[in-house]
């Protein structure tokens, strides 16, 4: 007996959100393995030292690496909702589709302009920039897949 499987246009955006969820795991990676969070507290600490109103962000891998994994956990946990075309869970899923966009884009940006400030200039390419088109391209797959499916709920 053949499995019956539905069109992509009948299905959920479970499948899109699995892979931004498994695109963010491995740009976290990305990030850990090219010192991200060296830059990332430099570039803090001069914005908090020039803008007195800016927030001191400034964290330790410890710190910085669990609520990322906590934050993978969460959405990769959401995975079985999206797969079922949650109505609930379509506003967070846009969201983190804007924040992955943002992110990556981010990132290229980060590795055209040489550095994040003045003060703080990458030697090659921005930590996390190798993943970057990926979050672009699954968070794009993404939205496209919860305006597909926004007729299903």
């Amino acid at each position: 007996m053949a499995e019956h499987t539905l069109p992509l246009r009948h299905q959920g955006f479970g499948l899109a959100w699995l892979f931004l969820s498994m695109a963010f795991a491995l740009h976290v990676w990305d990030e850990a393995a090219h010192d991200f969070l060296g830059y990332y507290d430099a570039t803090v600490l001069t914005l908090y030292g020039r803008f007195s109103w800016f927030p001191r962000m400034d964290m330790t891998f410890r710190e910085w690496l669990t609520g990322l994994l906590v934050a993978i956990t969460i959405v990769l946990a959401l995975t079985p909702f999206a797969l079922r075309n949650a109505r609930w869970l379509r506003p967070f899923a846009y969201l983190f589709a804007g924040i992955q966009f943002v992110n990556g884009a981010g990132h290229i940006l980060a590795t055209m302009w040489g550095g994040t400030v003045p003060s703080v200039r990458f030697e090659g390419t921005a930590p996390g920039f190798y993943t970057a088109p990926l979050l672009l391209l699954s968070s794009a797959f993404l939205i496209w897949r919860l305006r597909m499916t926004r007729l299903l709920v």
